[in-house]
């Protein structure tokens, strides 16, 4: 019987239970059982998966949900992963990768790293970049692999070309985006319909399972829904990304 430690993290006691739910009707009409059988402390789900069509249940849930690295042997250099924000200081951004969750494992992206992809290879500190971008607890990323140190237990890491990619695209355009993290796609949907914010927005994407970027309508300021969004989803983390502000900072304007 595989147990697969799934490339999402949940944030309250009920959403191990709604993974589970999911689970089962994406691998609904195949011949398999699938259920959460743990949840670690940093909040990675584990699920079993048998049957006859396990083989193929496997492929289906690694493509559309992924799975964590679970140990040193399953990292590959130069190979992407998603890992989310825990922590920085002045010098790295540290994430949990799923292997972070054992202990005395480190899994970080260098400020000079950062500096190079995402403020043209400027001198800026780390805490100015993650308010730029939006860095905060929680944030769900796509990451490359650039070295293993199993001496050292480290893993040194950057943003893949899929991610840059992503800022590009936000920065190329004028809409505000709101990211909420740790509520599921229909608590976002809800509170944004009890707020009365429906028309401030454009659409909203969900880049995990509890994870979601709400793009905004030309003119609307995403820190401003914080307030009315956020009294209706108390257990939310928020970060905003606008891309006047990083293009005024880039020179663009």
């Amino acid at each position: 019987m595989p147990i697969v430690t799934l490339s999402t993290k949940t944030y309250a006691e009920t959403q191990p239970n709604l993974v589970e739910h999911l689970v089962k009707s994406m691998l609904n009409g195949l011949d398999v059982k699938a259920e959460v059988t743990q949840v670690s402390d940093n909040g990675w789900v584990q699920a079993s998966i048998s049957g006859d069509d396990q083989d193929v249940a496997l492929r289906f849930l690694e493509e559309q949900v992924g799975f964590a690295l679970e140990g040193f042997q399953q990292v590959r250099k130069f190979s992407t992963t998603k890992a989310y924000v825990t922590h920085f200081n002045r010098s790295r951004l540290f994430f949990d990768a799923g292997i972070s969750s054992q202990k005395g494992v480190e899994v970080s992206a260098s400020l000079g790293n950062l500096q190079a992809q995402l403020v043209d290879g400027r001198k800026m500190a780390l805490e100015r970049i993650a308010e730029i971008y939006g860095l905060v607890e929680h944030l769900p990323m796509k990451v490359k692999i650039l070295a293993v140190h199993e001496e050292s237990r480290h893993i040194e890491i950057t943003l893949s070309e899929e991610q840059l990619a992503l800022y590009r695209n936000w920065t190329s355009g004028v809409l505000d985006r709101l990211t909420v993290l740790g509520s599921t796609a229909n608590e976002v949907k809800s509170a944004i319909r009890d707020s009365g914010c429906c028309r401030d927005l454009v659409e909203i994407d969900s880049i995990g399972l509890f994870e979601h970027v709400i793009a905004c309508k030309l003119g609307t300021d995403a820190a401003g829904l914080i307030p009315k969004i956020g009294r209706r989803l108390p257990r939310a983390r928020f970060s905003v990304f606008s891309p006047r502000r990083t293009m005024q900072f880039l020179g663009h304007f």
